[in-house]
């Protein structure tokens, strides 16, 4: 089981579009979980983007700052998760973000009671993807991309999109000094390879998702799924990136063992 974050940099590289292709894509034996966390501080583009604002603000990232105040947040969590699934499986989970970002303000004290939750959830044969978006890998939400096992940043091949990773990338280094595996999901909208984002921004490219838009707004904006959308260009990219990531987390654990966990979490009912 695995802990694994998602950020972006500047513009819109898809952070959160590839998360949810992640999800859709994450392998799945019988009793195992993947929840997407969407703990982006500049808010959710989930609720009204995929989900299509059917829930309004029901569910999500802030109502659990009271209960993390009151020290109930890990029996709140499981009553804020959203099943994605058409057969209600609840297998495949979103933690919908904040539909405000001024309700960052009010999350300090919860981010470490969330980076401690989904190191907890995941010895229950849970995996949690942590949607960071730009901002969420430093400031007072960091203690989730150092908690987690890998951090990946996504960003396009683009000039503009490699020059932000490559600030990003050298901050998240200095942050998280080795102990956590960090590589680059390339958007496939520019001109530069695979090889020579690997050798300027020295770190590895985990994958490359090809630049189809018509798929993605199914994931980022609840568009109607084009015929055979599972085996599209997108969804393959995304099994395909799976894969490599589990690799990742197995490469670091082998070096470092799991990420600690504090405190006993219940794994929540079905």
């Amino acid at each position: 089981m695995a802990v694994i974050a998602l950020a972006g940099g500047l513009g819109s590289p898809g952070v959160t579009t590839t998360a949810m292709a992640l999800l859709l894509t994450w392998p799945l034996e019988t009793g195992h979980r993947v929840i997407l966390a969407e703990c982006d501080p500049d808010g959710g583009a989930i609720l009204p983007g995929a989900l299509q604002g059917t829930l309004g603000n029901t569910h999500g990232l802030r109502n659990l700052a009271l209960a993390g105040r009151q020290g109930q947040l890990a029996e709140a969590f499981w009553r804020q998760l959203v099943d994605v699934t058409d057969a209600s499986s609840r297998d495949r989970l979103v933690l919908p973000g904040l539909y405000d970002p001024a309700h960052a303000s009010s999350m300090g004290p919860v981010w470490e009671q969330l980076a401690r939750m989904f190191t907890g959830v995941e010895e229950h044969r849970h995996d949690v993807l942590v949607d960071l978006g730009r901002r969420g890998a430093f400031g007072p939400s960091a203690v989730l991309a150092q908690r987690a096992d890998a951090v990946v940043m996504v960003a396009r091949n683009t000039l503009r999109g490699l020059q932000s990773a490559e600030v990003r990338m050298t901050a998240l280094r200095e942050q998280l000094g080795g102990a956590t595996e960090i590589g680059l999901v390339l958007v496939d909208r520019g001109p530069f390879s695979p090889e020579e984002v690997q050798k300027h921004l020295h770190a590895p490219v985990v994958a490359t998702v090809p630049w189809r838009p018509g798929e993605a707004e199914v994931l980022s904006d609840g568009a109607s799924q084009p015929r055979k959308f599972e085996s599209s260009e997108l969804m393959r990219a995304a099994r395909t990136t799976t894969t490599v990531l589990r690799q990742m987390v197995a490469a670091r654990r082998a070096r470092l063992g799991p990420p600690v966990s504090r405190g006993q979490v219940n794994s929540g009912a079905r």
